[in-house]
């Protein structure tokens, strides 16, 4: 069990969330991968989300990640699930599979287990999809499988706000 090192910025990372997309009447979707709806769960704990989150897909599997967002599975074999590209093209394909305005996405190496030389454990990559493109951002967790969850929660979080203020 880890110790906190400060107050909790989940809050209010959701409060500001909820406000930009209320103001500016935008409809978001999340397309989660090693958070495995961590993210969703997050956003319906705030009450009257249900106005602004249409929904989401865990797609843990790339089989998933290929069937039901359209990620081209050369993607898979020319820099794995847990890269820039696929981040990406999770973001885009969930924007487009539930029509919202935008679409956010993880996927990562929560661990003990699955990382490699170049990607360890905690490594992540978030993307948010809009109208005025995708961006993405790598980070790497602080540690156990539950704190590099919830840091993807939160780098996801964060770039959603980013662009949804932007929008």
């Amino acid at each position: 069990m880890s110790v906190s090192t400060g107050p909790d910025p989940v809050p209010a990372l959701l409060e500001r969330l909820a406000t930009v997309c209320v103001e500016r009447g935008l409809r978001v979707a999340t397309a989660e991968s090693c958070t495995g709806g961590l993210i969703g769960h997050l956003i319906t704990g705030i009450p009257g989300a249900s106005t602004w989150y249409l929904g989401g897909v865990v797609a843990y599997a790339n089989e998933v990640k290929a069937g039901l967002l359209g990620v081209p599975g050369s993607l898979f074999v020319e820099h794995g699930a847990v890269s820039e590209p696929v981040a990406r093209a999770m973001a885009e394909g969930v924007r487009s599979a539930l029509g919202v305005d935008l679409g956010v996405s993880v996927t990562g190496i929560a661990g003990p287990g699955g990382a490699t030389p170049a990607k360890p454990v905690g490594l992540t990559w978030v993307a948010v999809a809009g109208r005025a493109g995708t961006e993405a951002r790598r980070s790497v967790g602080p540690g156990g499988r539950d704190e590099n969850k919830r840091a993807a929660a939160i780098a996801a979080l964060e770039l959603l706000i980013q662009v949804a203020e932007a929008a």
